[in-house]
C-alpha cells in the first residue's frame, strides 16, 4: 500500500481511485462494510482511503484523555490487510480545519485526488465546523462527475457497530466482545522501552510499551499475543500504573511465554484476547511473582481452550 500525506501535487499514478472517507479508528467491521461497498461499486478502480492524522478530535480537544483505538501505523496495517492500495493520510491542522465543505469536495477530493468514486457512512460530516453532510456531498459529487456510495451503519443484535461502542467495551474489560465488532483482536502497538527491570530480578522478564495516545482499557491483567520474529507468541500482560512499583503513567507490561530474546527498541503490536483480573497492589515482590505465576497459568488455560 502506498501512503500519501498531501492531496496537492500528487503524481498521476496516485490519482483516479475509488476513495472511502472517514477516520477509520479501529478499522472495525463497519469500516470493512464501507470498503466492500466501495469495491462493489467500482471494482475496476484502485481502492483508497482518505483519513486524517491526528484524529480531528485530538486536534480540537487535546486536553481529552487518550481515546485512539489505532494510531497511524496500526491503522495503515489493518487497511492494507483489507485490500486498500492507497492511503491518503491528510495532516489535520489549523489550515485544513478551516477548509469549507465546498473546498474539501472540490479542492481535495476532485482536484487533488481526482477521485472517481466515493464511499462513506451516512453520518460523515466534513468541512469547517462540520458544515458538509452526506446530502451536500451527494449533490456536489454528482455535479463534479464523482460517484458516491452512502453505506448504512452496520448493526448487530445490540445496535450499531461503532468505534465509540468498541471503546466502551474495552474500558469495561471485554476485549473478546470488542474483537467481535472489530473483526480482529484489539491491539496496542508501540516500541518496547526500558522499564525498571524488576521483572528480571524475579525471573519474569517483561516488555514495556507506553500507552501514549492509545485508549487505556480497563486496568488489569490480560491474556495477550504478539508476532515476534515471524511467530505468534502468547503471554500475559498488565495494563495500568503498576501500583506495586509506584508507577505513574499507564503502560502495557507483557511477559511472553517461552521467549527469551531482547525486545528493547522493537515495535510490537500486542493483541488483547481476554481480561483475567483487575490491577492490584501487592505487599511484596514475592507476592507479585506468585500472582504473575497464577496469571500465566490462567492465560495458558485460556489459550488452550481458544486455540
Amino acid at each position: 500500500m502506498k501512503i500519501y500525506t498531501d492531496w496537492r501535487g500528487l503524481p498521476r499514478e496516485a490519482r483516479g481511485a475509488a476513495v472511502a472517507l472517514g477516520n477509520f479508528d479501529g478499522v472495525h467491521k463497519g469500516h470493512e462494510a464501507v470498503l466492500r461497498a466501495l469495491h462493489g461499486a467500482r471494482p475496476d478502480l484502485p481502492r483508497a482511503v482518505l483519513t486524517f492524522e491526528p484524529h480531528p478530535r485530538e486536534f480540537f480537544r487535546p486536553q481529552d484523555p487518550a481515546f485512539r483505538l489505532t494510531l497511524a501505523a496500526e491503522r495503515a496495517h489493518a487497511l492494507a490487510a483489507l485490500g486498500v492500495e492507497r492511503l491518503y493520510e491528510i495532516p489535520f491542522d489549523a489550515a485544513f480545519s478551516h477548509l469549507s465543505a465546498a473546498q474539501f469536495v472540490e479542492e481535495v477530493l476532485h482536484e487533488g485526488l481526482g477521485a472517481v468514486h466515493l464511499a462513506c457512512g451516512g453520518d460523515f460530516a466534513f468541512g469547517h465546523r462540520r458544515g458538509g453532510d452526506v446530502a451536500y456531498l451527494a449533490h456536489r459529487a454528482e455535479a463534479l462527475g464523482m460517484g458516491l456510495s452512502v453505506v448504512p451503519q452496520l448493526c448487530d443484535a445490540e445496535g450499531p457497530i461503532s468505534s465509540s461502542r468498541i471503546r466502551r467495551l474495552l474500558q469495561d474489560g471485554y476485549p473478546e466482545r470488542a474483537a467481535a465488532l472489530l473483526g480482529h483482536p484489539h491491539t496496542i502497538r508501540g516500541v518496547v522501552v526500558h522499564g525498571d527491570k524488576r521483572g528480571r530480578t524475579i525471573g519474569i522478564p517483561t516488555a514495556n510499551i507506553a500507552l501514549g495516545r492509545h485508549l487505556e482499557p480497563l486496568r488489569g491483567v490480560y491474556a495477550v499475543s504478539a508476532a515476534i520474529d515471524g511467530a505468534r507468541v502468547r503471554g500475559v500482560a498488565n495494563i495500568g500504573l503498576r501500583p506495586t512499583v509506584g508507577g505513574t503513567e499507564p503502560r502495557l507490561e507483557a511477559h511472553f511465554f517461552d521467549y527469551e530474546g531482547d525486545l528493547y527498541g522493537v515495535e510490537l503490536s500486542v493483541a488483547l484476547h481476554a481480561f483475567l483480573r483487575e490491577e492490584q497492589k501487592f505487599e511484596s515482590f514475592q507476592a507479585l511473582k506468585a500472582q504473575i505465576d497464577t496469571d500465566a497459568r490462567a492465560a495458558r488455560a485460556f489459550f488452550a481452550s481458544h486455540p
